[in-house]
């Protein structure tokens, strides 16, 4: 059993938590985060039951590529920092498990995580199925029931594809990875209603997650169509990101930083 920190104290209630809020009727919104002020900024927000890193902004904030490129010891870091600065659940983006899903899930849950994404990357499905499996095993190892918010890459990954084949495929490997016990199935991409309705349809209500891009049907429709969960990736970065590139522009011709500033640090 995994030695817990205090500041990751009861992950198994955590955890129950996580998987409750993915099976309640009204959408679970995780807004991501990369560190810990962005955690604790977005968890002082009303609202806010759940947090989720985002993978590529925490190594865009490292210097590494997104893809993998970050060490998995930086990463099981980050995430532990963010874990330990709230009393939230915490839903880790660990990507595609870092060459070892089942180690790696069991180092984060170390670190106070309580739940994950993996990515298939269009592996054989086979492969992709033992992938979220040997995930689950981890958690079944440190005595908790971990959220697995398993990523298939059939959009993503899509290129010039039939829109119809790409759709069958994420449905055909959201089962399967629903049939080994995930908690849901992130679709990421730009879905439009046809292809959110053949996902609920085909994993039922409250199994589905995606990711809110510019142009994605808003929170309040996909609540209609049965869908878990909305993440939105690395685009709160970005966000921020632009906020203080507009700053600096402004400050470097001669303006004023904007009025409103919150000393949120």
């Amino acid at each position: 059993m995994t030695d817990i920190s205090p500041g990751s104290s009861d992950l198994g209630a955590k955890a129950a938590t996580l998987a409750s809020l993915h099976a309640a009727p009204e959408i679970l919104q995780l807004v991501n985060v990369w560190d810990v002020i962005s955690a604790k900024t977005v968890a002082d927000i009303p609202g806010t039951k759940a947090l989720a890193t985002a993978s590529h902004s925490i190594a865009a904030s490292l210097g590494y590529e997104d893809g993998e490129n970050i060490p998995v010891e930086e990463m099981i870091a980050a995430v532990g920092r963010i874990a330990a600065a709230t009393a939230l659940p915490v839903s880790a983006d660990l990507e595609s498990g870092y060459g070892d899903p089942e180690d790696t899930v069991r180092r984060a849950i170390g670190v106070g995580i309580v739940g994950a994404n993996i990515e298939d990357q269009m592996r054989p499905l086979a492969d992709a199925a033992a992938q979220m499996e040997s995930a689950l095993r981890a958690g079944g190892s440190e005595g908790i029931d971990f959220v697995l918010n398993a990523r298939t890459d059939a959009f993503v990954k899509a290129g010039d594809r039939d829109p119809a084949d790409v759709l069958a495929d994420a449905v055909e490997r959201g089962k399967t990875y629903l049939a080994v016990g995930a908690t849901s199935v992130f679709v990421p991409g730009l879905l439009d209603e046809h292809a959110v309705t053949t996902l609920v349809e085909a994993f039922g209500p409250q199994r589905l997650s995606v990711i809110n891009v510019p142009g994605s049907l808003p929170p309040s429709r996909l609540q209609e169509l049965g869908v878990a969960r909305i993440s939105y990736g690395p685009w709160t970065q970005r966000v921020a990101l632009t906020a203080l590139a507009d700053s600096a522009r402004e400050l470097l011709a001669g303006g004023a930083l904007p009025e409103g500033t919150l000393p949120l640090n």
